[in-house]
């Protein structure tokens, strides 16, 4: 039985759902940009939005603290005039009353609505464990809350199995790696980063992280676990390997926070579609970050795009078009990972080509890697190179690509910015 609806407030204005980096920022430049009415922030996590990338990083590594992943101080808001109720879910939209409905039964109306819900740990279940149940040291890093766990239950010598060998995994094997864990990745893939980097990006990452002491093992199925006192104590193989565990985190992806939307005609179990100003098939409903699905122009494909520079960048299209500008988010997507001495930044999107330039030497720790599609740059790894990742971010925006001189790619003798400058 559904609680009693509670009275409903009087003035409706701009509700965003969802407190992490699209909903700060969204609610933030909504004002900046001219935005008069009520703007009220709901988020279901306890805590104010919070910078999530140092969550596998220098926050699990003790190097910063809850304070400073703050994303903005408690003032920013109160002087932007947001009001901010944390620990609330959404249970429903009702769009044709223009009104969200809390899981306690409150009704909340809106004239524009902003959904940046986000997303959460994939979860993983396999033989021997109890899904209702799951085991109390089998963890996600997708919360502080999360990263708490985790970091509470690493010590020296700790076996860490981690299953997944995306950025997440590895960045947490990283991590634990520092603090003296003994760690396994467990791979289903032939390679590491095999739907998101090529094969020369996969091999170098798989080599730091052998150099670092952590045991690799790819193209590796987990057959079952074995628990004892509600944890795992064994991670089985199918191979029949047997890897003794203290901890288990599973890093397999995530999946968007949907259900509301899908429930109010807005979006599938994949997504929720938005054009290049962030709106939904609802004109008074913006939606931004990890839950959206929108057409890049650069690849024309509708994607969905994991990345705290496409979540900020979609909050401030969302914004403007709430206060009646048009400003199409048409950036190219970039992403970065820090992982022992190693900062990676990944511009563009590699998939489809057919043809890699190696510029600097990885032997060094230091180069790039360009992915080419024919005569077209589609993509690039740095590797301890941001000057670089600038240069050739902003080429893929100006040019697309096209019309650069990609045999000097690989040349140092002639500088970049030469290389990525369009030939006449």
């Amino acid at each position: 039985m559904n609680p009693t609806p509670r009275p409903m407030h009087s003035t409706p204005g701009l509700v965003i759902v969802g407190a992490g980096h699209a909903g700060s920022e969204l609610a933030l430049a909504a004002r900046q940009q001219g935005w008069t009415g009520d703007i009220l922030l709901l988020g279901d996590e306890p805590d104010l939005p919070y910078q999530r990338p140092p969550l596998s990083k220098a926050y699990l590594l003790g190097q910063t603290d809850a304070a400073a992943l703050a994303l903005r101080q408690p003032e920013a808001y109160a002087t932007a005039g947001v009001r901010v109720r944390l620990g609330t879910r959404v249970r429903a939209i009702h769009r044709a009353a223009h009104t969200v409905e809390l899981t306690d039964g409150e009704r909340i109306p809106y004239a524009k609505l902003a959904l940046c819900t986000g997303g959460r740990a994939r979860p993983w279940v396999c033989e021997g464990m109890d899904p209702e149940h799951p085991p109390s040291n089998l963890l996600s890093l997708r919360t502080r809350a999360d990263a708490d766990a985790l970091r509470a239950g690493l010590r020296p010598d700790s076996r860490l199995v981690v299953v997944g060998g995306g950025y997440i995994g590895l960045e947490v094997a990283a991590s634990a790696r520092s603090l003296g864990a003994q760690v396994t990745v467990l791979e289903a893939q032939p390679r590491l980063l095999a739907r998101v980097a090529g094969q020369a990006m996969s091999d170098f990452v798989a080599d730091a992280h052998r150099a670092a002491g952590v045991a690799l093992r790819t193209g590796a199925t987990v057959a079952r676990v074995h628990c004892a006192g509600g944890r795992i104590v064994q991670v089985e193989l199918a191979d029949g390997t047997a890897l003794p565990a203290d901890l288990v985190v599973a890093g397999i992806g995530m999946l968007p926070n949907t259900e509301a939307a899908r429930a109010a005609g807005l979006g599938s179990d994949q997504g929720i579609p938005v054009d290049a100003c962030s709106v939904t098939a609802d004109p008074d409903i913006v939606a931004a970050g990890d839950c959206t699905v929108q057409h890049v122009a650069l690849y024309d494909r509708a994607l969905r795009l994991e990345s705290v520079p496409n979540a900020l960048e979609q909050a401030r299209s969302a914004a403007a078009w709430l206060c009646g500008q048009a400003k199409p988010n048409q950036t190219v997507p970039w992403f970065w990972s820090d992982q022992y001495d190693l900062k990676l930044q990944l511009v563009g999107l590699s998939q489809g080509h057919d043809r890699c330039i190696v510029r600097g030497q990885s032997a060094q720790r230091h180069f790039c890697l360009f992915y080419l599609q024919g005569q077209r740059l589609l993509a690039a790894d740095a590797v301890n190179r941001p000057a670089d990742f600038m240069l050739v971010r902003r080429a893929l925006a100006t040019t697309g690509g096209l019309g650069l001189d990609l045999d000097a790619l690989g040349d140092e003798s002639v500088p970049l910015k030469t290389a990525l400058a369009p030939r006449p």
